[in-house]
């Protein structure tokens, strides 16, 4: 397998039914022709979606059978993140409309901001963590930015040998 992109690998669960597929391995291994009629999905949607899987490096067959690989494990638990950040997606609007307001008035304070942040986020610290994390931008190392930066100039590339 060559070298792939953060977007390669993104573009391989962009569609509803490659994320479900992808999301059905992940949480039980299984073979073809299961997987076929559980989803709901033609033979040709099936191979055409899981070739891409395979591809991106989320998935491996072994003796008929579909696994997760240890990449497509991190990515899993990466887009169970995003699902819970859409859950929230109104209480995150509402943590932004106190940022913004501030921009105009002076700012919270960091302890009745992060306040509002337990209440709103309560039971989610993952999702807490990062919007605390993020609030004070001088908190984010130089050498983050500096990363960041670069990938932004640089798509990142992964390889695979």
């Amino acid at each position: 397998m060559g070298s792939m992109s953060v977007v390669d690998v993104i573009k391989a669960i962009s569609d509803d039914k490659s994320l479900v597929l992808f999301n059905t391995i992940a949480l039980a291994s299984g073979n073809a022709d299961t997987l076929i009629t559980t989803l709901k999905l033609t033979r040709k949607q099936y191979y055409s979606r899981m070739s891409g899987l395979v591809n991106a490096g989320l998935v491996t067959r072994k003796n008929g059978n579909y696994f997760v690989t240890s990449f497509g494990r991190i990515l899993y638990d990466v887009q169970l993140m995003i699902g819970k950040a859409v859950e929230s997606y109104w209480k995150l609007k509402a943590l932004d409309s106190f940022q913004l307001s501030s921009s105009v008035s002076p700012q919270l304070p960091a302890e009745e901001y992060n306040r509002i942040i337990d209440t709103l986020m309560n039971g989610n610290d993952e999702i807490k963590n990062i919007v605390r994390k993020y609030y004070n931008k001088n908190d984010i190392t130089p050498t983050h930015k500096e990363k960041v930066y670069t990938q932004q100039l640089i798509p990142s590339r992964l390889s695979y040998e």
